[in-house]
């Protein structure tokens, strides 16, 4: 059986990330929800579950640290700044503008270089009954982001109906993904419908509005 280590210390930032050791795969491992992000340096597994939302894994291989995000709206509708938005705990990486550019921005302070990043993409499915398909829109986005700010696409796994638990090994940029059950579909639907739903219900302070 594998000595399980000391448990590596979390990234200034990211101490809120609920993080275990998993037997499974013998690694420490962070797990995301949407609205957040993590970056670590560490031998470290980034791990989420998708289904509309999309997760963007990146990393620099040269320096082995890399991160997850976690968003499920493409952009917010904020007509002003505010530090409310700003950093892991912020409201803002809910959305795809913020949630790749929080992510990209961490790496590159911590030495990452822009041109070495190795980005891989998964989720957004189509599982929401909704009249809008919130995981296309939420691809469409990611794709246009990246091609836009001049990033290549290393792998992706999007589309479909079915949801995805996703493991990335951050140092590595080895990726486990399962397609989870119909069954699992329905639960992460409903949940999803809550997390939009109290998105939009958010009531903005400063000069800071979600929605028009």
């Amino acid at each position: 059986m594998l000595q399980k280590p000391e448990k590596p210390p979390a990234l200034r930032g990211f101490e809120h990330i609920r993080r275990f050791w998993n037997p499974r795969n013998g690694c420490w491992t962070a797990k995301i929800l949407p609205g957040e992000f993590f970056v670590t340096r560490s031998n470290e597994v980034v791990s989420t579950i998708l289904g509309s939302c999309i997760a963007a894994c990146i990393r620099d291989p040269v320096l082995r640290i890399g991160g997850m995000n976690h968003f499920m709206l493409p952009e917010d509708q904020s007509t002003g700044v505010s530090s409310w938005l700003e950093g892991p705990n912020g409201l803002a990486t809910r959305y795809g503008s913020y949630a790749m550019e929080s992510l990209i921005n961490e790496l590159i302070k911590l030495g990452a270089e822009r041109g070495r990043l190795e980005v891989k993409v998964f989720g957004g499915g189509a599982i929401l009954s909704a009249p809008t398909d919130v995981g296309a829109r939420n691809i469409a986005f990611a794709r246009g982001f990246l091609k836009l700010e001049g990033f290549r696409v290393a792998a992706e796994d999007v589309g479909g109906t079915c949801p995805r638990h996703v493991d990335y090994y951050a140092a590595t940029g080895r990726v486990m993904l399962k397609r989870l059950p119909t069954l699992g579909a329905r639960a992460i639907a409903t949940e999803e419908a809550k997390y939009g739903e109290r998105l939009t219900r958010e009531e903005p302070r400063d000069d800071v509005e979600l929605f028009d």
